[in-house]
This record gives structure tokens, C-alpha cells and sequence, in this order.
């Protein structure tokens, strides 16, 4: 196998099919496909003659950006394994992700020269290559230095095949500490080839980068699938609801990917009306179900709305909505993705997934990934003993076989031996119109075990109480399934990606006296 499979090689091949394209653009700056192929050698070859090798970590910190692009190409393309790292993080949780995956070079943007230079330990061989170095506080080199040495017109390549890795992505790291997800570059071309199954992207194509590239749907939602196409992309590199609405109107940006809250925060805002949206034809979304008015109003607008399912260890797609039939099925995640096997866990048992059934969705296929960094007790622990992943979410396939993800198996309320999911409460509570926003989580019951505590956000132009919402639920939902306690918070703690981390909100119930319960 050479080095034209992979990642790593995709923009050099497509400068070969269309090189005057333009394959990513940055306020004032574009780089055609030759373009970038051309950086992309230029700084493989400067990080090889840096004395990185195959299997080497490069990480990148810094917001969505042309660099980010070349950096992962160049580091795919000589072998070596891309570390975007979570631009959110304090400078102790990035020492802990250079540390444990033994990063031999960073690329830090300037806004975050600081935050390196606040790392209580950096590796002595790490070499450390800075976007304006000038205003870099640490020792470093400048990146355009460090490119321009590079030699592309002297150097061999070595090869790379689909088994070899290709990024590590760290999880959000909700309960201990974080685990970084090997991804291999068949499990990021048969992602990217399923998306394009499900999403009809063109050559033509204009996106949006806007999910951070340290996220999985960052990269493999929209972004790759247009650059394998030959489209255009551009990276945002901070989330401005004003900012991005004027873009679409202004570039004729035709997809984006998002997370639910991204979608809330766009419509919602005061030039949402006034916005030409005619270029839009789809947005992917995932991460949580979207809130029904959200949903509405941008298919009021004519857009449509594609949710999707997964995680980074599938390289982030395992189901999305087709076209025929989302409108209809606004909470649907659809169907698996074309090379993804899907099946139940119930009991102890695998059983495949048919119309009418619930249970633990397992995975594997082609995009799934190749294990945890250095974890092979965790990698193990995550697998069946049969080979199939355990995604510890819950799916419910209809009679008309479109799925939906009921909730987290651990996230599941066990009430008087009835189950409980949150996230069917939440969608009934999110439906009230005074409430912004909810999450319920479990806290213990002398009675019951188990019982409901919700914490609502209201839209602040309304008065709510815990007997009017426990008046409203019971005309939707079973008595059972309503929360026996309410509190009124101005906020919900979200992790980078926007879900909400109900970890929190569990200690925060332990430690803090409940105020409003209420007879359900």
C-alpha cells in the first residue's frame, strides 16, 4: 500500500483532479487545492527533517483555522498521528494530554501562546512551533520559518495504509481522566464515505467549519466529506451567532454541522428573520435531539435539518436522517450509516435490531476505532466479547424502522422498578413555553429508589413554579415518569461540544438541599 491511501494524502490527490479550486477560505485568504497540497508537503517534509517519524504525535492547540487543515494533512501524510487538543481546557489538562500521548512537536496559535506558556511541564524534546512567534512568550519557532524549510521537492514519503492511526481525539473525560481515541485513516475515509451516503455534498459545495476540530463531528460531519468532494471550506474559528448568519448570507455557504445549542443560538437571534438562507440546502446536527421550536423554525425557512448519531470512536457517524422523511421524524437519528453494523444488548445477549425494539445499541464496522492511547484494560472493558462496541446509549427503532436514542444507560432512572429516560421528560419539559432549557437527572429515594430531579432554565419573561411544569407534564406523561423535584437555575454546565454534563448536576444535587419537591 502506498501513500496515496489516507487522510493524509487527500489534498494532494484532489489537487491532481481540480487544483484551482478553492478548498479553504479564512477571512481574506483562500488557498486553492494546489495551494494547499503544496504547504501540506512543504510541512510534512519540514517535520520529518524535524526528526518526526511514522507513529509520532503532533499536536495542534488553537481555534478552527487554514493551519489547523495543514498540520493534519501534513502529520497524515508522513505517517505521523494528528492531537487536536480542546481549546477550553486549563493548562494542567493540556500538560496531561502532551504528557500521555508524548507529543514530539505542538503548533499553538496565538491565542493560545499564553495558556503554553502557564503549562506546568512541558517535555524537554517537545518542540513547541508557534503562529506568530514573535508574540509567542516561550521558546519556539515561527511556523511560516518552520515551513518554508521544508524541502517537498526532495523527499519521499513513506507509505501509509488504512490500519495505521491517524488522529487521537481525547473524550470530553466526564469521569476520570480523559482517554484519547486512537482513529485510524480507514476509519476516517469510511466515515467520510458514509457521510456521503447519507448527505448529497457536492464539488460545488460551500461549508462552515464551525464545531471545534478537536471534536470528531468537527471533522468528519461536513468538513472532510466537502474537502474529499472538492468543495470549499471555511473554518470559523469562534462561534459568533451574528457572524455566522452574516457569512451565510454573504458566501452562499450551502452545510454546516452543529450541535443543538448552536442551532437555538442562530435562529434566535435578532437577524435570524432578515437572513438569506436560499443557499443552505442541509444542516447536520447531533449530540442531542433539537428543541421542537428550533426545529420548526428553520424548516419554516426552508432548511433542512439532518440529525445525526455517534461518537468519536466511530469516527463520529453511526446513524443519520435521510432527506425523505426528516421533516416528519424531527427526533429521528434515522438510519445506520451504509458500512456500520448495528445491534442490540439485551440481557446477555446480542439480537439485531428490527422494527419495535429497544435495548443497548453495539456497534462495529469499518469507521470504528482502533482502541484507547495506551488504555487496554479501558479498550477491552468497552468491547462484547464477541468484537461489538458497547455505546452505553439506549435506541428505540420504530415500526417504520426510523431510530431514535431514548437515553445514556447509566443517565436512566430506576423508579419502583419502572425505567425512567430523561430524555423523553426533557423533550415533554422543553415543550412548555416558559422553559428554555431542562436536564433531569437521578437522586436517591427512600420510597422509590430512585426518583426524578429537574433542573429548568426559563426564558426569563415568565414565572414558572414546580406545580404549574408537574400540572403541565402529567397531561403528557405517565405519573411514574414525572420528576418529584424541581429546581430553578439560570444555566446548565455543557462540556466544549454543548452537552450538558448531568455529572455536574448529580454532585450538585448530592450536595445541595432540595428546595422545590413536589407530590407527582
Amino acid at each position: 500500500m502506498n501513500a496515496d491511501v489516507g487522510l493524509g494524502s487527500w489534498p494532494w490527490r484532489r489537487a491532481r483532479i481540480t487544483p484551482e479550486r478553492i478548498a479553504l477560505t479564512r477571512d481574506d485568504r483562500t488557498l486553492t487545492y494546489a495551494d494547499l497540497a503544496a504547504r501540506t508537503e512543504r510541512l510534512a517534509a519540514a517535520l520529518i527533517g524535524a526528526g518526526v517519524r511514522a507513529g509520532d504525535r503532533v499536536a495542534y492547540l488553537g481555534p478552527n483555522d487554514i493551519e489547523t487543515f495543514e498540520s493534519l494533512f501534513a502529520t497524515g501524510l508522513l505517517g505521523g498521528v494528528f492531537v487536536p487538543l480542546n481549546t477550553r481546557l486549563s493548562a494542567r489538562e493540556i500538560a496531561y494530554m502532551l504528557d500521555d500521548c508524548a507529543a514530539r512537536v505542538l503548533v499553538v496559535a496565538p491565542t493560545h501562546h499564553e495558556l503554553v506558556a502557564a503549562l506546568p511541564s512541558v517535555p524537554g524534546d517537545l518542540l513547541v512551533v508557534a503562529l506568530e512567534a514573535p508574540t509567542c512568550p516561550i521558546a519556539c519557532t515561527g511556523y511560516e520559518q518552520f515551513l518554508g524549510a521544508g524541502d517537498d521537492s526532495a523527499e519521499v514519503f513513506p507509505p501509509v495504509g488504512l490500519d495505521d492511526p491517524c488522529l487521537i481525539l481525547y473524550t470530553s473525560g466526564t469521569t476520570g481522566k480523559p482517554k484519547g481515541a486512537i482513529l485510524t485513516h480507514g476509519n476516517v475515509t469510511f466515515n467520510t464515505i458514509n457521510q456521503l451516503a447519507h448527505v448529497d455534498v457536492l464539488s460545488t459545495d460551500k461549508s462552515l467549519c464551525l464545531a471545534p476540530m478537536f471534536h470528531v463531528s468537527g471533522l468528519g460531519q461536513i468538513t472532510l466529506p466537502t474537502l474529499f468532494k472538492g468543495g470549499s471550506v471555511q473554518p470559523v474559528p469562534r462561534f459568533d451567532a451574528g457572524e455566522v448568519l452574516a457569512a451565510i448570507d454573504r458566501e452562499r455557504i450551502t452545510g454546516f454541522s452543529a450541535v443543538p445549542t448552536i442551532l437555538q443560538m442562530l435562529c434566535e437571534h435578532p437577524d435570524f428573520a432578515g437572513t438569506d438562507l436560499s443557499s443552505l440546502r442541509y444542516i447536520v446536527y447531533g449530540g442531542s435531539p433539537v428543541l421542537e421550536r428550533v426545529a420548526t423554525a428553520w424548516l419554516d425557512r426552508g432548511v433542512q435539518l439532518l440529525q445525526g448519531y455517534g461518537m468519536t470512536e466511530a469516527a463520529a457517524g453511526v446513524y443519520m436522517a435521510i432527506p425523505d422523511g426528516a421533516a416528519e421524524h424531527p427526533v429521528s437519528v434515522g438510519f445506520p450509516h451504509f458500512y456500520t453494523d448495528v445491534a442490540l444488548e439485551t440481557g446477555d445477549h446480542t439480537t439485531p435490531i428490527t422494527p419495535g425494539t429497544t435495548g443497548e445499541l453495539l456497534v462495529r464496522g469499518a469507521n470504528l476505532f482502533a482502541g484507547y492511547w495506551n488504555r487496554d484494560e479501558d479498550t477491552a472493558a468497552s468491547f462484547t466479547a464477541d468484537g461489538w462496541f458497547r455505546t452505553g446509549d439506549v435506541v428505540a427503532t420504530g415500526e417504520d424502522g426510523w431510530a431514535r436514542v431514548v437515553d445514556r444507560v447509566k443517565d436512566i432512572i430506576i423508579s419502583g422498578g419502572e425505567n425512567i429516560y430523561p430524555a423523553e421528560v426533557e423533550a415533554v419539559l422543553t415543550r412548555h413555553p416558559g422553559v428554555a432549557s431542562a436536564a433531569v437527572v437521578a437522586i436517591p429515594d427512600n420510597q422509590w429508589g430512585e426518583v426524578g430531579l429537574a433542573y429548568v432554565v426559563t426564558t426569563g419573561d415568565t414565572n414558572l413554579d414546580a406545580e404549574t411544569i408537574t400540572s403541565y407534564l402529567a397531561e403528557h406523561l405517565a405519573r411514574y415518569k414525572i420528576p418529584k423535584h424541581f429546581r430553578f437555575v439560570t444555566d446548565l454546565p455543557r462540556n466544549a461540544t454543548g452537552k450538558i454534563q448531568r455529572a455536574q448536576l448529580r454532585e450538585l444535587a448530592a450536595t445541595t438541599p432540595d428546595t422545590n419537591p413536589v407530590t407527582a
